[in-house]
C-alpha cells in the first residue's frame, strides 16, 4: 500500500461495498468486510458472501467494478482476486 492511503483505501473500499450491495444482483448485503492485517497495517483482505458463482462473474464483468476497483488499485501496490468457497464451518 502506499504510504498514508489507509483512509483513501477505507473511504474507497466503504464506496464499492455499498454500489455491488445497492446494483449487483447476487451480492448479500451487509455481509463485505475489509479486514486490516494488525501484523503489517499495510496489508487489507476484502471478502463477503455471493448467492452464485454466475453472481460473482457478472459483477466482475460490470463496467461499474472495474471503475471501482481501479479507484482500489490507484492506492495499493497489487491487488489479487480470488473465488473460494467453505470447505468448513463451524
Amino acid at each position: 500500500m502506499k504510504e498514508g492511503a489507509q483512509e483513501k483505501l477505507r473511504a474507497a473500499w466503504q464506496e464499492f461495498a455499498e454500489w455491488t450491495s445497492e446494483n449487483v444482483p447476487g451480492a448479500i448485503p451487509g455481509q463485505a468486510r475489509l479486514l486490516e492485517d494488525l501484523d503489517d497495517p499495510r496489508v487489507f483482505y476484502s471478502f463477503g458472501p455471493w448467492e452464485s458463482l454466475e453472481a460473482i462473474a457478472a459483477w466482475r464483468a460490470n463496467p461499474g467494478f472495474q471503475e471501482r476497483i481501479g479507484r482500489i488499485r490507484e492506492v495499493l501496490d497489487s491487488v489479487e482476486t480470488h473465488t473460494l468457497r467453505t470447505v468448513v464451518a463451524r
